[in-house]
């Protein structure tokens, strides 16, 4: 799904739009496994005898629902409504359902793009990226960032872009380069 176009100005286009890396699900996934199967071993061990059975089998069945909504679900949740949206114009920061937060940053208040990524993150190609800005605001950490290399190196393209947008329309012509032979 594209990011709603009612957002973007009129002459913006949305350059990536990501969430973040799948490796953070793995967590989540583990534990709906191990609640499924406790619930399951659970369900296999009540004994057979009548009333006692059936509050066992809800007890069971109501604690697995909230482990699940608790320690699988939520998770899925917080990835799936994480977005990082990065246009011509700007990076967009979207996080949260219920408690929703944003952020929007103009590329040409992007003072410095930093990528880290360590042994692990390397070996499923993700890693943290940091955007300096200037403002009130000054540093956005954006974690488990998928191909926070290439992403860091598209941002930094993008901002120079922005760049020579904002002069071509200031100027109505591209600025001399210092190494321009016609100067």
């Amino acid at each position: 799904m594209g990011y709603p176009e009612k957002l973007l100005a009129d002459d913006e286009r949305v350059v990536d739009h990501l969430h973040p890396h799948w490796i953070t699900l793995v967590p989540a996934t583990f534990f709906f496994v191990v609640v499924c199967a406790a619930a399951g071993v659970g369900i296999a061990y009540v004994p057979d005898d009548g009333t006692g059975r059936t509050v066992a089998l809800a007890a069971i069945l109501a604690v697995g629902v909230v482990l699940l909504l608790w320690l699988a679900f939520a998770p899925w949740i917080r990835w799936r409504t994480t977005h990082y949206v990065f246009t011509t114009h700007r990076v967009l920061i979207r996080r949260g359902v219920l408690h929703h937060t944003g952020r929007d940053i103009s590329l040409q208040r992007i003072s410095d793009v930093a990528f880290s990524q360590s042994l692990w993150d390397r070996l499923v190609r993700a890693g943290t990226l940091t955007i300096e800005s200037a403002g009130e605001h000054g540093q956005e950490r954006l974690d488990n960032v998928p191909r926070s290399d290439v992403v860091q190196q598209q941002l930094n393209r993008l901002i120079e872009e922005d760049g020579e947008r904002r002069a071509r329309t200031a100027y109505g012509t591209p600025p001399p380069h210092w190494d321009d032979p016609q100067r």
